[in-house]
């Protein structure tokens, strides 16, 4: 049976050039693959990719490969706004993408911003919540982005800090705009490991979020979250059935954080530990692989992509 593969949540970019806390975020002139990163050097994409573009094609073609039909991309300050390049995506890929824009929540005035890119035929909005901790959720001017959001059916992509630093806001938001649909990223930001998200209760109070009707969590970067123990990833399954038992597994999504997770992996390894496991079943698998974020996302039109053999098969 072919198991429809959707991925909620990934980057593209035509080059990074950014700063955040001060601090540069700025792709490697000598080697594209590489980029200067809040004062680090960081394998940023593959190394193969050698120009810094990591664009909607190649992409594609890794997506054709792995048999995913659609991703959805979202976006994050390190790597600088890329609004208009992701308008060009959802304009030449309708089918294979849904892009979210953001705008620029440090300064007064982003709502506005905001208005003009959902009247650009953006379907979802990108807030890395994480970083902005000195902004609250539920202050004058993100209410009325998220009731004009609500107005539009325009989606909530959302990153929040670890554990409940958060919950409590969201929550307030969740009450006062019921019909908004949220998708909180990175599977709450699930702790490695050596301290395992299920005996965290302020993680299960992150997770419980998607208790509520419209809210909805997805997994990206899963692989980066439990790289220390690498593949294949078993406590990354015991969070996924651990968080399926909090909200049902028919609120969880996958999603790959693509390109970052594929300096380690490649592609198909970040979902392809999910369909290899035996503590989930196909059904399961099926929910959270592709069909709950079908639902979520309201994707329609999808491809089916045949599985083409290896030259090392």
């Amino acid at each position: 049976m072919v198991m429809l593969i959707i991925d909620a949540h990934s980057h593209l970019w035509l080059r990074q050039h950014t700063t955040w806390n001060g601090l540069t975020v700025s792709t490697r002139d000598d080697n594209g693959s590489r980029s200067d990163f809040l004062g680090e050097l960081r394998q940023m994409l593959p190394p193969f990719m050698l120009d810094g573009r990591n664009t909607a094609e190649v992409f594609l073609s890794n997506m054709d490969y792995a048999q995913v039909a659609a991703s959805v991309v979202v976006q994050e300050f390190i790597d600088g706004m890329q609004n208009e390049y992701l308008s060009e995506v959802q304009s030449k890929y309708s089918n294979r993408f849904v892009t979210c824009a953001m705008a620029d929540y440090l300064h007064d005035g982003f709502c506005e911003q905001i208005s003009s890119l959902i009247q650009q035929g953006f379907r979802g909005i990108a807030i890395p919540g994480h970083r902005l901790l000195n902004r609250h959720l539920t202050d004058d001017e993100m209410i009325r982005m998220f009731r004009l959001m609500e107005q539009h059916d325009v989606f909530l992509s959302i990153t929040l800090a670890d554990g409940d630093q958060q919950v409590g806001e969201l929550r307030e938001v969740i009450e006062e705009c019921p019909r908004l649909r949220i998708a909180i990223g990175h599977l709450g930001m699930a702790n490695p490991p050596l301290t395992p998200p299920w005996e965290n209760e302020s993680w299960r109070r992150q997770i419980q979020l998607a208790q509520h009707d419209k809210v909805y969590v997805e997994a990206g970067g899963i692989t980066w979250l439990y790289n220390s123990e690498f593949y294949p990833f078993p406590s990354a399954i015991r969070t996924i059935r651990e968080a399926a038992e909090l909200v049902g597994m028919e609120k969880l999504m996958w999603g790959s954080d693509y390109p970052r997770t594929i300096t380690a992996i490649t592609y198909r390894m970040s979902y392809d530990f999910i369909t290899k496991s035996r503590e989930l079943t196909w059904h399961e698998k099926g929910l959270f692989l592709g069909e709950n974020a079908r639902r979520f996302y309201d994707l329609k039109d999808l491809p089916e992509l045949p599985y083409i053999k290896n030259m090392s098969e």
